[in-house]
């Protein structure tokens, strides 16, 4: 067990999973020599050497195709977007052909690849360097989405997302890779079941539902309320695509409240799928709407610090939120 940072975590997973298996391969522009532009996968290439960790062009495109060009000769390679925001022009092979391989080949062929990709705001990224994309692939069948929040999440998920045998979409906050610091576990000992959601602190009036940066601001409003009488039962989904409603359930028919909590734009998120499935599944335990808190449809993150901070979503805003759904 080691106190690590979450971008530390990421590499430690990296270096295990390579360590452990010789198909495992990392790709990506800058990954080798540069170790990545957040140092995720710094020192791997002279460990493993250029064959085990490729230098791509920049070409989001061709990086996923040869991602699932390996794959399909046996594999397991690992894709570095540098920035979430820059997987666009990637999104045709991701979503026409990687998550179709299993399906257009009736099972006979599966496509086991990861691709990580750092996502969301609050580091001044401004237009093209702060986007949350889940939604765009949670909806996409053949597609797994993962989103840590925590150093031993995003170590056991990363691990558990390689040996998968499907693709999976491995987003990581950047706010976090150097603020968040936690135990972590080597090895095995570090592995966690994709699809598995954590609740981090049990409450009996309001179900918090969560991932990813918001999940530490989540916990935070949670402290505060308990100190009004307000008791929030905090979840952190980790995985999006498959995503745990068991837990969701168990925990709205628990407190009749729930608010889903993301960092995404308001209209169309992840979150507002969590919000349908649970009104519509638990709808006889609700005692008030389910509520989205989410960030607002403007069409990009402001540069300014001032108008960032108003964007994005923060302890104050999380509590105010859930103290109203406490009272209605």
């Amino acid at each position: 067990m080691a106190d690590r940072t979450l971008v530390q975590a990421i590499r430690d997973a990296l270096l295990e999973e390579m360590d452990r298996d010789v198909r495992v391969c990392v790709l990506g522009q800058d990954v080798g020599l540069k170790g990545g532009v957040f140092k995720a996968t710094e020192g791997l290439q002279p460990r493993f050497g250029p064959d085990r960790v490729l230098d791509t062009p920049l070409a989001e495109s061709s990086i996923a195709a040869v991602a699932q060009g390996l794959a399909l000769e046996g594999y397991r390679p690992v894709a570095e977007m540098q920035f979430a925001d820059y997987i666009f022009p990637a999104f045709n092979q991701i979503v026409n052909e990687i998550a179709k391989v299993r399906y257009r080949s009736n099972g006979d062929f599966s496509c086991p690849l990861v691709i990580r990709a750092p996502t969301g705001g609050g580091v001044r990224g401004a237009l093209y360097h702060s986007q949350s994309v889940e939604a765009y692939f949670c909806h996409v069948p053949g597609l797994k989405v993962v989103l840590p929040s925590t150093p031993a999440d995003a170590k056991g998920l990363l691990k558990a997302a390689i040996r998968d045998p499907d693709p999976v979409i491995f987003l990581e906050p950047k706010k976090l890779y150097r603020a968040a610091r936690g135990p972590v576990a080597d090895g095995e000992g570090a592995l966690l079941p994709l699809g598995k959601a954590a609740v981090v602190k049990e409450g009996a009036t309001v179900s918090a539902i969560t991932y990813g940066y918001l999940r530490a601001v989540t916990q935070e409003a949670a402290v505060r309320l308990e100190a009004e009488g307000i008791s929030v039962e905090v979840i952190d989904l980790r995985t999006l695509r498959p995503w745990d409603q068991s837990a969701c359930l168990q925990s709205l028919e628990k407190t009749g409240r729930v608010a889903v909590i993301y960092e995404a734009n308001r209209t169309g998120g992840f979150g507002a799928e969590v919000a349908a499935e649970l009104a519509e599944r638990g709808f006889a335990h609700l005692d008030a709407p389910v509520t989205r808190v989410a960030s607002p449809d403007v069409p990009a993150m402001p540069f300014s610090a001032a108008l960032e901070h108003a964007f994005m979503l923060n302890t104050d805003k999380v509590a105010a939120a859930l103290r109203r759904l406490a009272e209605y």
